[in-house]
């Protein structure tokens, strides 16, 4: 089982988490990262780290975000790996607490990854 990234990440994409990663299975995207189910080794230090709670395992995700699972599988093929903490996006706090962003907040663009 691997680990994943919910839609809480979703226009807060804090990157606290992308350190620790003994593995480099994250991805970036324009607003939010993703897990890469295939590399992720179930170590579980990501989780902690991530100071909003977006990051489940596999098994205790939330059924409203099982859609999630998909998402990160789908979308770490197509960004990039990004292992080094980034500045946050400056209006994240308001984004914190909103539930159900992935319809109206998602953006299929990559982010810049290790290369930014």
């Amino acid at each position: 089982m691997a680990y994943v990234v919910s839609e809480a990440c979703i226009k807060c994409k804090l990157t606290d988490c992308v350190e620790v990663c003994p593995v480099d299975c994250f991805h970036e995207g324009e607003n939010m990262l993703v897990i890469d189910p295939d590399e992720c080794i179930d170590c579980t230090l990501c989780e902690p780290e991530c100071p909003i709670g977006a990051i489940y395992s596999e098994d205790e995700l939330p059924l409203e975000q099982i859609k999630m699972i998909a998402v990160n599988a789908e979308y770490a093929l197509k960004w990039p790996v990004i292992t080094e903490i980034k500045d946050s996006p400056k209006d994240w706090e308001k984004w914190e607490h909103i539930e159900h962003k992935y319809p109206e907040h998602f953006s299929p663009n990559p982010g810049g990854g290790d290369d930014e």
